[in-house]
């Protein structure tokens, strides 16, 4: 299902957007609010449109979800969701943990996924079916590092459940969206929990974190897929994810 041709479009997909983000990296930028106040700027119109056109040269009847410009051929069973800035505030910051966020999905289910992040170089790319275990992992709470993008998008409830686990664990990390889910791959966060993600923001997760011999579900402990309801817990280990699941 996934060939070395479309992990090397992925790849060059990922190249092109960190030229554009390098070159607009720590410049002056315009910033503009969308319909739901977050920002956006020039930066990430001009990844996406980037991403789009090499997409269209290469795979004219694959389907695309992007964050800026809308959907694609939506009837198409191969569709590519993307994230031109993962952490636009950052990017706008001048923080280096933003992302690029690319995946194929087939059929609903995530099967390809790049995290970037331009300018430390970091990429991790993940497919379904193949498995780069970083080998690091705990099973213990209590020695584990958990993160969130931002409280700010949980409900109440949601608060209650994340502060609940959040007081088992070691340590807390807060914000680096996307870039979280890179560092738990790695090895060195253990558990990350969002609400309110966009398909764009967790499609390319799930095969990063599979691929990584971690585990990534919904809050229900459902796979996640094109449809998932935007609340992600991920675990390096399914140890680990069964305990902070339990405590959601």
């Amino acid at each position: 299902m996934i060939d070395a041709e479309i992990i090397d479009l992925a790849n060059r997909m990922a190249d092109a957007a960190g030229e554009i983000l390098r070159a607009a990296y720590r410049q002056p930028l315009a910033v503009d609010r969308k319909a739901d106040s977050s920002p956006v700027t020039r930066a990430d119109r001009d990844v996406e449109a980037a991403l789009c056109a090499l997409i269209e040269a290469q795979y004219p009847d694959h389907g695309i979800i992007g964050e800026e410009f809308g959907d694609v051929r939506a009837e198409s069973p191969y569709q590519w969701v993307l994230d031109p800035i993962d952490g636009t505030r950052s990017f706008i910051g001048g923080y280096p943990l933003f992302t690029t966020l690319i995946a194929l999905v087939h059929k609903d289910i995530p099967i390809l996924g790049v995290i970037d992040q331009p300018i430390l170089r970091e990429r991790r790319v993940g497919v379904a079916g193949q498995n780069s275990d970083s080998g690091l992992r705990r099973n213990d709470i209590k020695n584990a590092t958990i993160a969130t993008t931002s409280i700010d998008y949980f409900t109440p409830e949601q608060t209650a459940s994340f502060q609940k686990l959040k007081s088992q664990c070691a340590n807390t990390v807060l914000g680096g969206d996307a870039y979280a889910y890179a560092m738990l791959a790695n090895g060195q966060i253990d558990i990350v929990i969002d609400a309110g993600l966009k398909p764009y923001d967790f499609c390319a997760l799930r095969p990063v974190i599979e691929g990584a011999g971690g585990v990534i579900t919904d809050w229900e402990g459902k796979a996640i897929t094109l449809a998932s309801d935007g609340r992600v817990i991920a675990a390096g280990s399914g140890e680990l994810h069964e305990v902070a699941l339990g405590m959601l």
